[in-house]
């Protein structure tokens, strides 16, 4: 008896699958950490906060009555207003006759958690661009907190950040903790520019400039003091011509954020009513086991004078 392939097709499996699920890669999520989170905000979705300004100062005349004024006063508003969920099934029939059965369960929960952490972090950093004007300055003090990238093409450059540095100084933002949340098209832009990486008009970055600029936590670098984190999650198509110091126009924008994350400074405000939770029942109308998780929360741009929006292009990484 011979036994060859010609012969005995039927006994070579000719379509092999394997017992593994691949998975698709993540990206690191940063935004929550530098949300200042409203702690005395008990019960509704709505709440108020008053603010004071500052007392004026007049000349005064001898042997005259002196002038009293009010300090300006204003309220701030914060509410809840993001309700989100997400969901899954998975009926009988599948569960009877699927390989990767028990691998699939075991996904669930944890994919469903992490699918309402990133929507809470793109939510999370599209409310600063949002809470300010578009296709505007945003001036405080004289100084920009809005504007589209001077450089050529509308990519980041080192004016960009001294220019964030300016405008937080002219707002009397705290200069200590500062960030910087870019991406990863401004962190090429960077990476790639010859006076960071080869160091020589900057001799004095060349402790921080010498390590790798990409890492596991997404901190990517430190730059004229700011330090430097990498998202995919910025808001994107922010295409404006805004009256900046070079007056130019995004075309495929994304707003990089510039902010002091000193804790009385953070510009964004929050708060988790709910935490992402799961719930699972079985439905025997639909013979199906059910998975659902939901979260309440909401997010506000607290001190605009703490934050810097910096457009920049994405379409530049060549």
């Amino acid at each position: 008896m011979a036994f060859s392939v010609a012969t005995n097709e039927h006994l070579i499996r000719s379509n092999i699958w394997s017992s593994k699920l691949k998975e698709v890669f993540l990206e690191d999520l940063v935004a929550m950490k530098w949300i200042d989170m409203v702690e005395d905000f008990p019960d509704g979705d709505t709440i108020n906060i008053p603010s004071i300004g500052q007392a004026e100062v007049s000349d005064y005349a001898e042997n005259r009555p002196v002038t009293y004024t009010a300090f300006d006063t204003g309220n701030f508003t914060f509410t809840i207003s993001q309700y989100k969920q997400t969901g899954v099934y998975i009926t009988n029939k599948m569960k009877q006759d699927s390989f990767y059965y028990e691998q699939l369960v075991a996904k669930f929960v944890p994919n469903m958690y992490r699918a309402l952490a990133k929507q809470m972090e793109v939510d999370a950093l599209k409310v600063g661009p949002d809470g300010q004007t578009p296709n505007d300055p945003n001036t405080i003090n004289g100084a920009h907190h809005r504007f589209v990238s001077t450089q050529t093409s509308e990519v980041m450059g080192l004016k960009e950040f001294a220019l964030a540095t300016y405008a937080l100084e002219m707002a009397n933002a705290p200069m200590t903790n500062l960030v910087a949340i870019v991406d990863p098209s401004v962190e090429y832009t960077l990476k790639t520019q010859s006076n960071l990486t080869s160091l020589q008009f900057n001799p004095k970055w060349e402790g921080i400039m010498r390590d790798d600029l990409i890492t596991g936590s997404k901190f990517s670098f430190s730059i004229l003091g700011w330090d430097v984190y990498t998202s995919q999650n910025l808001k994107k198509s922010v295409n404006e011509t805004i009256a900046g110091p070079d007056s130019s126009t995004s075309g495929a924008g994304v707003a990089n954020l510039f902010f002091s994350a000193a804790p009385d400074a953070r510009p964004f405000i929050g708060l988790v009513r709910e935490q992402p939770h799961i719930d699972s029942e079985y439905n025997k109308d639909y013979q199906r086991e059910e998975y659902v998780s939901t979260s309440r929360y909401g997010f506000g741009l607290w001190r605009p004078e703490s934050l810097v929006t910096i457009i920049t292009d994405t379409d530049q990484v060549v």
